[in-house]
């Protein structure tokens, strides 16, 4: 028998006192699988040089409109 007085129900914590043990995974843990898995699929997609070239047509195509349409006097003398 303890020396320490019963607690009521109410006054018990809900929460575990010792944390339960955890099952260890040979192949990792699911972050360490997740941050493999990233590092996979940056392994896998590089743009390639059409890619590249298409976005810089793009950028430098919209730099155009815009800039046209800023300095547009719309015919004013």
């Amino acid at each position: 028998m303890s020396k320490t007085p019963p607690k009521p129900q109410e006054a018990r914590s809900p929460y575990p006192i010792e944390e339960a043990p955890h099952d260890h995974h040979e192949e990792g843990s699911e972050a360490l699988q997740a941050v493999k898995d990233i590092a996979e699929a940056k392994k896998r997609w590089k743009p390639d040089a059409k890619q590249i070239g298409m976005g810089a047509a793009i950028g430098i195509g919209s730099a155009a409109i815009v800039a046209g349409l800023l300095y547009w006097r719309g015919g004013k003398k």
